[in-house]
């Protein structure tokens, strides 16, 4: 299954972003001071493919970001429904404990025991 996902997705996008970089390997000027164009105070002159490629890269890093923190809450409340269904089970174990040292036999292992008459619907 793994081999066929990597044949199937990940390599058709390997050979697209090869051709993306071979196709723009020129260099441009990537400058970040907007009020001198013709004369940037700091200016990078990188390949084009670079840009396009830590473009994508920082996309994909904040918009991850983003879900993550979106999902917060669902999170959270995954986990206090987790934490109260482990108080729930420690109190059915501490309920079945007493009842065994009381000599009593709970109430559904008397319906669920075998030769009972009762159904359960």
């Amino acid at each position: 299954m793994k081999r066929l996902f990597w044949w199937l997705l990940v390599v058709p996008f390997a050979v697209v972003f090869v051709a993306l970089a071979v196709a723009n390997r020129r260099t441009v000027l990537l400058s970040l001071d907007p009020f001198r164009p013709e004369n940037p105070a700091f200016g990078l002159d990188i390949p084009l493919f670079v840009v396009i490629f830590a473009s994508i890269l920082v996309g994909l890093l904040f918009g991850g970001m983003i879900v993550w923190l979106r999902q917060g809450r669902h999170r959270k409340a995954c986990r206090v429904a987790e934490n109260e269904a482990r108080r729930w089970q420690s109190e059915a174990q501490k309920q079945q404990e007493q009842l065994k040292a009381a000599g009593l036999v709970s109430p559904v292992a008397a319906l669920l025991a075998p030769g009972s008459q009762r159904r359960v619907a």
